[in-house]
């Protein structure tokens, strides 16, 4: 198959296709981490959707449309980035593929927040849709905990292989409240580089993505 991982700056999932005889690309507007830049589409992944691909995985950057960051959503829709955002997650809904996944964690996208402020943008894409299905890294073997939805074509949707207990740490605030995360997200991180975070956290999902290169999606 030829697959597109996009939005993947880490080429973890580009690799585990590879691995498997795809020819798979990852493709973002930032440089590739994964070491295999001849693997790597450096460009705006919007111009390349319709490259006849069999296969679009897609990892939309949430940081406009997760409900964790409500309390920004009067600015982000004043000044655009929403709108913006919103239209960027659907070109992958719409896109004429046989095979798309798209992975995000609790959105907008599912609920009607967009009904009632972008009643335009619900009406073009059919808004809301609801995930095929919700997954945990700790499903597939990978200590992490964080909620993540699916939004399916022509994949089935992933059953958990390998349930293991999640790492948690507590840390108690100065004000006394108890905030829990996941251990692997921000060890050995700097608190204030909040893009290698960011990075870091998103890279715990792709361990149960490789589910379809393992089992059902063939070449």
């Amino acid at each position: 198959m030829k697959v597109l991982c996009a939005c993947e700056e880490s080429q973890r999932v580009c690799m585990a296709f590879r691995e498997k005889g795809h020819e798979a690309y990852s493709c973002d507007i930032l440089d590739c981490s994964g070491g295999h830049p001849e693997w790597h589409i450096k460009d705006d992944v919007l111009k390349h959707l319709n490259d006849g691909w069999d296969m679009i995985i897609a990892f939309p950057p949430c940081t406009h449309l997760a409900v964790s960051g409500a309390r920004h959503f009067e600015v982000k829709r004043q000044d655009g980035r929403q709108r913006e955002a919103i239209e960027f997650f659907c070109k992958f809904l719409t896109v004429d593929c046989k095979k798309i996944a798209i992975e995000n964690p609790v959105n907008i996208i599912s609920g009607d927040y967009i009904k009632r402020w972008f009643p335009d943008l619900a009406e073009k894409y059919g808004l809301p849709i609801k995930p095929s299905c919700t997954i945990q890294p700790y499903q597939f073997g990978d200590k992490a905990r964080k909620t993540t939805n699916l939004w399916l074509k022509g994949l089935p949707a992933l059953i958990p292989t390998n349930v293991v207990e999640p790492e948690i740490l507590r840390y108690i605030c100065k004000n006394g409240k108890v905030v829990t995360f996941s251990k692997d997200y921000c060890y050995n991180l700097r608190w204030d580089n909040k893009e290698e975070i960011s990075k870091n956290r998103s890279k715990h999902i792709l361990v149960s993505l490789r589910q379809w290169q393992i089992n059902g999606v063939r070449r």
